[in-house]
């Protein structure tokens, strides 16, 4: 070696003085490549939730219910109740709740009305319930 001292010592990435720590070019190139695949495995992973977040379904009302209907403000009360929509008959669609919850607007073959109740059903879930977990993916979407 000459005498300069801050001269790099093949392969190593350090200084001669061993004060800074460079990379060496190999090491860059390994870094960019990792990074790089993982943008790639990544995406299709986010694509693919975003996906599933809209094809998951909330019963309306869900299993635990027992016959029940839902009052106006999403409270599950007694068959015959007035003011009570009876239970949908098939589950709603994560797309369908996003359109309920987001924009207000009502799917099609759903009541403006019995649409409110449900939304407001909805809003009511909590862990455990049938349905929590596709209405807490579409709130952390938002």
């Amino acid at each position: 070696m000459s005498g300069d001292s801050d001269q790099q010592q093949p392969g190593t990435g350090v200084g001669a003085s061993g004060g800074e720590a460079m990379p060496s070019r190999r090491m860059v190139l390994v870094l960019g490549a990792a990074a790089a695949s993982t943008v790639v495995t990544v995406r299709p992973a986010l694509a693919q939730t975003a996906a599933s977040v809209l094809t998951c379904e909330i019963p309306v009302p869900g299993p635990h219910a027992g016959g029940n209907y839902i009052a106006p403000d999403g409270s599950l009360v007694a068959p015959g109740t007035p003011g009570a929509y009876a239970p949908l008959g098939r589950a709603i669609s994560g797309e369908e709740a996003k359109m309920l919850l987001n924009r207000g607007a009502t799917p099609p073959g759903m009541a403006p009305d019995a649409a409110q109740a449900y939304a407001n059903y909805i809003r009511r879930l909590q862990a455990g319930m049938s349905g929590f977990t596709c209405y807490a993916s579409l709130q952390a979407r938002r």
